[in-house]
């Protein structure tokens, strides 16, 4: 969802003309959701290049900078599903409610379908669908703005309170057990459970996904405020935000399945302090990483240089930079192991499926990253200026 302003949406225009007619962009927005996308880049990296073929945030297996390199990468969901709501605001001060409306459930639709169709063609290079349907940030994504299309119609004040009651209350449904519900088990963990399902996995249960995005939709109100105001209140909301996740974490009272323990060292128990589920998330998960990114967005008001400039750059075409890295990390995968006599596993499937001799240590896995994303960064470039120069209707949904 872009983050550009529309001059003219209230005029007689397609729903595209929200994304597609643009004066201006918010740079932190851009920004911040560059760095997300670069981050979940080292984390898709990392799957296809490793040689650590278990969890890397195992206690029992990993090491610290191996649980760090895939601990730092939970702020990229939950930052890019927030900024998607927050754009969603923008878009809609220069439009009528029901034109944002019909904005948001066609690109609602246009994800999930792609997330069914090209996403899963890209992870797995085949389409026999072996392991069924993965429904990952895309599809949550996608759902979260349909639900949104219909949230928009009430008051900012109303949809905040039906976000943070989501927010912090859904970790009272962590003990229903989907098979409850019998033949709608499958519902169930659609809603709030990873899971496998017929025919799919559920990876992004969609509880409470649609309530960080209309959260973040209620946040774009602050972007009304002049800049210093805005600063202090995500400052405000940050600490907060923080603040809380420390307390209930210390307390192991509510918010996260685990608690967290002693371990035999003092990193390792510190580790064991911030390691917070993500599928679904917690609202311990939540606090950490939404009061991480209030505090970023407050610190990149006023941030500039090159690195912010590649960073606002990749921010700016989220979705066309999401679906190549995620090919050229698969493909590169696949051509190495290839060469090194690995066979065709990583071209013809996921990277659930490497053979166990495959991978390689972090220093590769951070050099792959980095080539990756430089060498996305030239097509990104000229992307993003072809959606600055055009208005086609197509590219709002790219």
């Amino acid at each position: 969802m872009s983050a550009r302003l529309d001059s003219a949406v209230c005029a007689p225009v397609t729903h595209a003309s929200i994304a597609a007619h643009a004066i201006s962009r918010v740079a932190s927005i851009d920004i911040l959701r560059g760095l997300a996308m670069v981050l979940m880049a080292l984390d898709h990296v990392r799957d296809f290049f490793t040689d650590a073929h278990f969890d890397p945030l195992d206690l029992a297996q990993t090491t610290a900078p191996l649980f760090l390199t895939r601990w730092i990468t939970h702020f990229c969901a939950p930052t890019f599903v927030l900024l998607a709501g927050v754009s969603a605001y923008l878009a809609g001060r220069r439009c009528t409610r029901a034109e944002l409306s019909r904005f948001l459930l066609t690109r609602g639709l246009w994800l999930v379908v792609l997330e069914v169709t090209l996403m899963s063609l890209v992870w797995t290079f085949n389409v026999r669908y072996d392991h069924g349907l993965f429904l990952q940030v895309i599809w949550a994504l996608g759902v979260s703005m349909i639900v949104l299309a219909a949230l928009v119609h009430l008051p900012v004040g109303e949809i905040a309170a039906y976000s943070l009651l989501i927010i912090f209350g859904h970790n009272l449904l962590d003990d229903i057990d989907p098979h409850t519900f019998g033949s709608w088990a499958p519902l169930w963990s659609l809603l709030h459970v990873s899971a496998p399902i017929p025919h799919a996995f559920v990876a992004y249960p969609l509880i409470p996904w649609i309530a960080v995005m209309s959260l973040g939709y209620c946040i774009g109100s602050l972007f009304e405020l002049d800049r210093e105001r805005r600063k202090q209140w995500f400052v405000s909301l940050g600490a907060a935000s923080l603040t809380l996740f420390v307390l209930l974490r210390t307390t192991n009272v509510y918010g996260d399945p685990a608690d967290w323990s002693l371990q035999s060292t003092t990193v390792r128990t510190l580790l064991s302090f911030v390691d917070v589920q993500k599928y679904p998330p917690s609202l311990q998960y939540l606090l950490l990483t939404l009061g991480a990114a209030f505090l970023l967005l407050a610190a990149l008001e006023s941030t500039r240089g090159k690195v912010s400039e590649v960073l606002r750059t990749f921010g700016r075409v989220p979705l066309f930079f999401y679906v190549l890295h995620v090919v050229l990390a698969h493909l590169a995968a696949g051509i190495i192991a290839l060469a090194m006599g690995h066979g065709t596993a990583l071209l013809s499937d996921d990277f659930m499926q490497v053979p166990q001799a495959w991978g390689f240590g972090l220093p590769a896995v951070y050099l792959a990253w980095l080539l990756v994303v430089a060498t996305l960064y030239p097509a990104c470039r000229w992307f993003a200026a072809v959606k600055r120069r055009r208005d086609d209707w197509w590219l709002s949904y790219l």
